[in-house]
């Protein structure tokens, strides 16, 4: 997205500067990440501050945390919260997540964590944070997350296929299980391009489901648009 902001039906995203634009994957798992209510969220690598917002938009009782390694991510992020009309409800903490230590749990944890481990790396140490697991690792951050979740919350992450494999390994070794699997398409009949699952403390049988981006004709998908409607401009 060439624009250093991106505006959304309630809330406008200045990126400007920022190594991750506003993406799909952000947006989708903004749109569906929930649990029952909950009063307390955190968002983990909130980059600009998409999914954060998006959440404090459909949970009009909730208190929002936000982390952030980046330096000009989290005043972006800052930012875009303060000029936001949820501004009241959001709160920004910059730094390495193993190193957050808040005094409460949480009843929804979000994650659009990095994912790459053996790629090349560019020369933008921005996008390199953005994109490797070097500062935060598949362990590290299921293991931050196992303490700060409450017992009957909800863990909500999307990743590629093989990554999320990897992730379910590590969280069903501490007692986290998928209980929600959303299969990512970009067309029906193409291959699984994300997976977006839901984790917690309970197990129980999983359920999956299949979103596509768009339909074969090219046009938004019912099941792409029924999670972004009243986000984007296009889909009121």
């Amino acid at each position: 997205m060439p624009n250093n902001w991106f505006q959304f039906q309630q809330f406008r995203i200045n990126q400007d500067g920022c190594a991750m634009k506003i993406s799909t994957d952000a947006v989708l798992l903004g749109g569906l990440a929930g649990g029952k209510n909950p009063q307390n969220i955190l968002d983990i690598g909130t980059g600009t501050g998409v999914i954060a917002l998006m959440l404090a938009q459909r949970f009009t009782e909730s208190q929002i945390d936000a982390v952030e390694l980046d330096e000009l991510a989290a005043k972006r992020a800052k930012n875009n919260f303060s000029e936001s009309p949820f501004s009241y409800r959001l709160m920004i903490w910059e730094g390495a997540f193993q190193s957050f230590e808040p005094n409460k749990k949480f009843d929804l944890i979000v994650s659009n964590p990095p994912y790459f481990q053996d790629h090349l790396k560019s020369k933008d140490e921005q996008r390199n944070k953005a994109l490797h697991t070097d500062a935060l690792s598949f362990a590290d951050l299921v293991s931050k997350v196992s303490k700060l979740l409450n017992a009957k919350g909800d863990f909500w992450v999307i990743l590629p296929s093989r990554q999320m494999m990897e992730l379910i390994e590590i969280c069903s070794k501490i007692g986290l299980f998928p209980n929600r699997k959303f299969l990512v398409h970009d067309k029906p009949g193409k291959k699984v391009i994300r997976e977006i699952v839901c984790f917690s403390f309970l197990k129980t049988e999983l359920v999956i489901e299949q979103i596509f981006i768009k339909s074969d004709n090219g046009v938004p998908h019912f099941s792409y648009k029924n999670i972004v409607k009243g986000f984007l401009l296009e889909f009121t």
